[in-house]
């Protein structure tokens, strides 16, 4: 997959940096946005993408999971690179993006509101070190990088949010070992399709 680099105009585009600020909650870091993959509680989206990173190791998954702390998570993800999926750069875009939608589709009303709120304008994650999945400042008032993160936000906002795309579930990768302790990945349900399937459960 080729991603070119592209110079944007801090003025004209939602730019988030911290979890902070009005955008604060599009950074895979935010608090509030939980997820629920294979009846496990996974704290945020960066935890969920740094776990995708080991489907043979269900061990450092459960290490990176038990952390919860976002930022620590991915330091810790980082001690195990050796251990990660041998075609990890070749498939971690597409990860993203599934997680992204999980993080959508479970938590819908929060994240949905927040993507409308960008509307006609880019998407773009300010960073200082990473201009791959987000963009550097390179001038006053200016951002290059290749802004991955960014442009995945904006379509998920385009295609999913902005033609109110009505779905139950989000359908697993197929790509190889797509894995969570040792279990291959199922569909992801909303909180309320979860609800009604406990109800059909537990009969009076």
């Amino acid at each position: 997959m080729s991603i070119t680099e592209k110079t944007y105009n801090i003025s004209n585009c939602a730019v988030f940096s911290k979890t902070t600020g009005a955008y604060g909650g599009l950074s895979n870091m935010a608090s509030g946005y939980s997820l629920f993959v294979n009846e496990i509680n996974i704290a945020n989206t960066e935890i969920l993408y740094q776990c995708c990173r080991f489907p043979l190791f269900p061990k450092l998954q459960e290490d990176i999971i038990s952390i919860e702390n976002p930022m620590e998570a991915k330091y810790r993800a980082r001690k195990y690179e050796k251990y990660a999926r041998q075609d990890w750069d070749r498939v971690k875009v597409d990860i993203m993006k599934w997680c992204l939608k999980v993080k959508l589709i479970q938590n819908s009303d929060n994240f949905s509101a927040l993507l409308k709120s960008t509307l006609g304008k880019q998407i773009v994650e300010y960073s200082t070190k990473d201009p791959f999945w987000g963009a550097l400042p390179v001038e006053k008032g200016k951002l290059h990088g290749k802004n991955v993160l960014g442009r995945l936000l904006v379509e998920i906002r385009e295609t999913i949010v902005l033609t109110e795309q009505k779905t139950n579930s989000v359908v697993p990768l197929t790509i190889p070992a797509f894995l969570l302790f040792n279990n291959p990945i199922e569909n992801i349900h909303t909180s309320d399709y979860i609800i009604e399937d406990l109800d059909d459960v537990y009969v009076y």
